[in-house]
C-alpha cells in the first residue's frame, strides 16, 4: 500500500499564521536561546548549571516545532476559505451526537490546530480517523455510523457544522 503523501488542508489565513510563528521562532526566538544558552555557559560548571539545562531543553523544543512547521507548511494544502453550507469537511468545527453524547469538535490536522486553536478548550480529530472519515462529506442532519478502534459500530448525528474561526 503507498504511503499517502497529501498534507493538512488549511486555509491561506492559516498558512500565513503558520509561517509568522515559524519566522519567529527560527529567527529572534531561536537566536534569543543561543544568546541564553552562551550566558549560561559563561557562568563556569554547566553539570550543575540549571540555566544552561533549561534553556538546551528549549532549543531542542524550538528545534523539533520548527522542524515540525517546515514539513507541514512543505505539505499543505490551502485552499479557500470554507462555505458555511452545512457540510463537515476539515477546518469545520462540528457538534455531533455520538454514542448519545453530543460532542464538539474541531475536524482537521492535530498540527495545525495546536497553533491555531491554542488554549481554546475544542477537541481535534483528524479528517482520516476512523469517525472523521465516516463523517467528512455528510451534512447537518445526517445520521452516519463507523467501527471505533475497539471494534464496535458508532453512530454519529450530525448536528452543526460551522467553518472554524480563531
Amino acid at each position: 500500500m503507498a504511503e499517502e503523501t497529501e498534507g493538512a488542508w488549511m486555509t491561506q489565513d492559516a498558512y500565513d499564521r503558520l509561517q509568522e510563528e515559524l519566522d519567529r521562532i527560527s529567527g529572534p526566538y531561536r537566536q534569543e536561546i543561543i544568546e541564553r544558552i552562551a550566558a549560561a555557559r559563561d557562568e563556569g560548571d554547566l553539570k550543575e548549571n540549571g540555566g544552561y539545562h533549561a534553556a538546551r531543553e528549549e532549543q531542542s523544543k524550538n528545534e523539533g516545532r520548527i522542524a515540525q512547521l517546515k514539513h507541514l507548511l512543505e505539505t499543505a494544502q490551502v485552499g479557500e476559505p470554507l462555505k458555511d453550507d452545512g457540510v463537515v469537511e476539515p477546518g469545520m468545527v462540528v457538534e455531533a451526537e455520538i454514542a448519545g453524547k453530543t460532542m464538539k469538535f474541531l475536524l482537521g490536522s492535530r498540527e495545525v490546530a495546536e497553533t491555531l486553536v491554542g488554549d481554546e478548550d475544542l477537541q481535534v480529530f483528524s479528517e482520516k480517523s476512523p469517525m472523521g472519515s465516516a463523517i467528512n462529506g455528510h451534512k447537518v442532519g445526517d445520521k452516519v455510523s463507523y467501527e471505533a478502534p475497539n471494534g464496535k459500530t458508532m453512530e454519529v448525528l450530525i448536528k452543526t457544522a460551522k467553518p472554524f474561526s480563531a
